[in-house]
């Protein structure tokens, strides 16, 4: 009887809401913490702090995005993301989506900068923004979204369709 309950709470009927006004921030796992730090200063990120008591360093954006870069990476999967490279499909987030000014002016910085772009751009149809993926030194994935700009000029925008 008691699991039915809490069945029952989970899908909704029952469940207290809880106010969620923005994203504090987003915790991502890298081995190498200078390594990492020259793929977010590309992205505007800036080191505020490290943490005394953990292996955390607080960067954040003039926007006030804030990230914490954990850098206690310690197993290697093979060159691979196991959330976004293997064929089993594990739980967990895939990647973290940042609101660029402009698409076109990533695309470029990204060239200039020696990054490789993993997918994009592509299209998402219902809203028309423009997203390009890239990873980053650990592998972990970064969406770079970019709203109500004029593409025309930089083709090669497709339409986003799912692999799996």
């Amino acid at each position: 009887m008691g699991q039915d309950r809490q069945r029952h709470r989970l899908q909704g009927a029952e469940l207290k809401r809880i106010d969620v006004p923005a994203v504090d921030h987003i915790g991502v796992r890298v081995k190498d913490l200078e390594r990492a730090m020259k793929f977010y200063a590309m992205l505007g990120f800036e080191l505020e702090h490290k943490a005394a008591n953990d292996a955390v360093a607080v960067v954040r954006n003039s926007h006030g995005v804030e990230l914490n870069l954990v850098y206690n990476a310690n197993a290697d999967a093979g060159g691979k993301n196991i959330l976004m490279d293997v064929g089993e499909k594990y739980a967990g987030y895939t990647h973290v989506a940042l609101r660029v000014s402009s698409i076109k002016a990533t695309i470029e910085a990204l060239r200039e900068n020696g990054v490789r772009i993993t997918q994009g751009p592509v299209s998402f149809g219902r809203d028309a923004h423009v997203s390009i993926f890239v990873r980053d030194p650990d592998l972990n994935v970064v969406e770079l979204r970019g709203r109500e700009e004029d593409l025309s000029s930089i083709g090669g925008v497709v339409e986003y369709l799912p692999e799996n």
